[in-house]
């Protein structure tokens, strides 16, 4: 429904165009391109490198405002339940095909995404300039799949003149935007987990969120079954408010004792 909602402005899709009205001043909770044709919002990482790369501004209140707003109310539940791109991972990974399950091992790879947060969103787009000293939104520009599948491929399926300018940035967006759909096919929300910087900010404040998990102790065996269900990797009956939790609710649906609850105020803590 939200996919729909924000993403409602059909004469977009019709004549390659996007919507400029006022709306679009107001962004949305997950990563949703800017300049998809249907969108009507702008998406906050998009907005955080526009903040950064500008001559006048260096810190925006709004922005602050909104980002910690979401991720103190909800955390992750945003990734989980909210982000378009997310929902489009999460149906790759239905596709029937052989799954992998990221082992331990590899498990450093989540940080990966808070290094892509502090180089591409803000680092580069802040210091990275021209000779009239702008900066560029290099994680839109360079990696996002997402503003690729939304954004760059629909614009230039209906503008024949950006179809005629596309060269080797689109290729390589496209190039990244394949490696994305492929790894979703095998692999739980590989995007989410290790690439996406919205992701990591949100990840901060899992474990101080409104909206979050509890043990009950009593109830709770260890058996060991919330883990296995877990498809990041979580475990949850240790850390149920890890940073990596999306919140999609199946440890707790599939506990026999009932010991996973949802918190969503600061007296259910007791």
């Amino acid at each position: 429904m939200l996919l729909i909602s924000t993403n409602g402005y059909f004469k977009g899709f019709l004549d390659g165009s996007i919507y400029r009205g006022e709306l679009k001043s107001v962004c949305v909770p997950g990563l949703n391109c800017y300049s998809c044709p249907g969108a009507f919002g702008a998406c906050p990482i998009g907005s955080l490198q526009a903040v950064a790369s500008d001559l006048s501004y260096r810190f925006s209140f709004y922005l602050a405002g909104f980002l910690t707003l979401m991720g103190i109310t909800m955390g992750r539940f945003v990734c989980g339940w909210l982000c378009p791109f997310g929902y489009i991972q999460e149906l790759l990974h239905k596709i029937p095909s052989p799954k992998f399950k990221v082992g331990k091992r590899f498990q450093n790879l989540k940080y990966l995404k808070y290094i892509i947060l502090l180089v591409f969103v803000i680092l580069l787009p802040m210091f990275w300039v021209n000779a009239l000293g702008m900066g560029s939104p290099t994680f839109c520009k360079y990696i996002c799949p997402a503003g690729t599948l939304e954004g760059g491929i629909p614009l230039t399926l209906l503008d024949t003149t950006l179809r005629s300018a596309a060269g080797f940035l689109f290729a390589w967006k496209v190039c990244l935007l394949i490696v994305t759909i492929l790894a979703s096919i095998i692999i739980f929300r590989p995007f989410c987990r290790f690439v996406c910087p919205l992701g990591a900010i949100y990840s901060l404040f899992n474990p101080i969120s409104i909206y979050r998990f509890k043990i009950d102790k009593n109830k709770c065996t260890s058996c060991g079954i919330c883990i296995g269900k877990c498809k990041v990797g979580v475990e949850v009956y240790k850390k149920p408010n890890s940073p990596e939790c999306i919140r999609c609710g199946e440890c707790k649906s599939s506990c026999p004792q009932g010991a996973i609850k949802v918190l969503i105020n600061m007296k259910d803590e007791k």
